[in-house]
């Protein structure tokens, strides 16, 4: 585990490992919780865009935490991942067929092609801000060598999209799951059921649980409340996981590869607020269209 710099606030499990437990019921933010979760938001946004922009060939996962840390410390906040419930680094990197939770090492190197799921969160002024991407390694001629990955991502984003589109306050949870399948039955892709969206705030991971296939979970989104939509898009037609020894690290029993985006939320009296812009041009390693000609 890489140290925190002194002066950088820790939550409540950085020494311990244990989480705490989950509120029975969503937090609902005031004005003062809700500044700061915009400013743990961005800040996990920030820190995220200069991670996908270390993405290199030939660099390894571990390499990819470094930045991330160093990211995190010069920001002030705490790298969430970071000892939450033991995990020993501070941010997730999944590459291909490891759905999530894949945990960056010495010998994890990063080849031309590869699918990096790039999952950041962090804890500042309090609260947690929680977000991923999905890139190909190796610019745009390596995206240009591989569309069914670009496919793959660009899914991945629609059904994120969709999902977020569906939300508002009043709506139940379950519009989540509603909105992200017909996208990926259309697209021929399949989401993985095991690991869903979740609240966040104080906590990393609390209430609701937010299911990103058919459900009905009734549970009403209210304003003030901040949770996560990211689905686990699987490009094979069985979404299948298993873990490995660690622990930790999910992957796909077929080999599928996986692409994941995420955003934190926050429900508004008229809608639903992204805490953790992406990029306009989010895909920063994918080929550009073709123009169209005059």
């Amino acid at each position: 585990m890489r140290p925190v710099a002194a002066g950088i606030v820790c939550p409540p499990y950085a020494a311990s490992g244990k989480p705490p437990s989950v509120y029975p019921q969503p937090l609902i933010h005031d004005a003062a919780g809700i500044a700061a979760m915009r400013r743990a938001g961005a800040v996990a946004a920030e820190v995220l865009e200069a991670a996908i922009r270390a993405v290199t060939p030939g660099m390894t996962t571990d390499a990819l935490d470094a930045a991330v840390h160093a990211a995190c410390m010069a920001a002030g906040a705490y790298p969430s991942p970071l000892n939450y419930a033991g995990f020993p680094k501070s941010v997730c990197t999944s590459l291909n067929e490891v759905v999530c939770h894949g945990i960056p090492e010495t010998d994890g190197v990063i080849r031309r092609g590869d699918l990096v799921k790039v999952d950041v969160s962090v804890y500042v002024g309090g609260v947690h801000g929680d977000t991923c991407r999905t890139v190909i390694a190796g610019g745009a001629d390596a995206a240009a060598a591989d569309p069914a990955g670009v496919a793959l991502i660009a899914a991945t984003r629609r059904a994120l999209a969709a999902a977020i589109a569906a939300c508002g306050p009043g709506m139940p949870v379950s519009v989540v799951g509603a909105a992200i399948a017909p996208v990926l039955a259309a697209a021929g892709y399949t989401t993985v059921r095991e690991f869903a969206g979740h609240g966040i705030g104080t906590a990393f991971h609390t209430h609701p649980v937010v299911l990103h296939v058919p459900n009905a979970d009734a549970t009403i989104l209210r304003p003030g409340m901040t949770f996560t939509i990211e689905p686990m898009v699987v490009e094979g037609a069985t979404p299948g996981v298993a873990m490995w020894p660690d622990g930790w690290t999910v992957v796909t029993l077929d080999g599928s590869r996986v692409a994941q985006f995420e955003h934190t939320l926050l429900v508004t009296e008229h809608g639903i607020d992204i805490l953790t812009p992406h990029p306009p041009d989010d895909d920063l390693f994918a080929p550009k269209p073709a123009a169209v000609p005059s």
